[in-house]
C-alpha cells in the first residue's frame, strides 16, 4: 500500500510531521529516505513538535542517534548515514521500535539487518523550491486516515 502527500512549504512538511506524531502508535518505526536536503529532518522536527518536545532537533549525523525524552512520548532519531560499510553492532537494535516511543531512521538502507518488518517507509523527494512529495508505504497505513494537509 502507498499513500502520497505533497507539501508546498517547510511549514506544511512540519505540519504533516506533527499530525504523524499524534497518529502513530507507540513502538512505530519510520524509515526516511531521500536525497540530502530532501526534508527528512524537517519532517522529524514536525514529529517532535507534535510530541511537544521543546529541544532543538537536528540531524544526528555525527552522533548517529539522539533521543528526546522530554515530550508526550520518547522520540528516537537515528541517522545511519555514517554506518555504511562498517559493523553497525553498536546497540541500535535496543532503540529501534522503542515500545513507548516513536523511532525515526534516516538512511535506513545502511542498517537493513536491524529494521523491523512492520516499519513504515517514507520516501521524500525535493520537487523544487519548497515543494516536497512524501510517499508512505507499508502494510498498515490506516493511521494516515487522520492526517490531512
Amino acid at each position: 500500500m502507498e499513500i502520497v502527500y505533497k507539501t508546498k512549504s517547510e511549514i506544511e512538511t512540519m505540519s504533516l510531521g506533527e499530525q504523524l506524531a499524534r497518529s502513530l502508535c507507540s513502538g512505530a518505526t519510520l524509515l526516511l529516505t531521500g536525497d540530502l536536503g530532501a526534508g527528512k529532518t524537517t519532517l522529524v522536527r514536525g514529529i517532535a513538535r507534535g510530541l511537544h518536545i521543546k529541544d532543538v532537533v537536528q540531524s544526528p549525523t555525527f552522533n548517529i542517534m539522539k533521543i528526546y525524552f522530554k515530550g508526550d512520548r520518547p522520540l528516537i532519531h537515528i541517522d545511519a548515514y555514517r554506518l555504511a560499510d562498517i559493523n553497525n553492532d553498536i546497540g541500535l537494535d535496543e532503540y529501534i521500535g522503542y515500545e513507548s516511543g516513536i523511532t525515526v531512521i534516516e538512511w535506513p538502507m545502511f542498517i537493513k539487518d536491524l529494521l523491523p518488518q512492520d516499519a513504515i517507509e517514507v520516501n521524500i523527494t525535493n520537487d523544487g523550491d519548497d515543494n516536497r512529495t512524501l510517499k508512505f508505504s507499508g502494510e498498515n497505513l490506516n493511521f494516515l486516515k487522520e492526517v490531512t494537509l
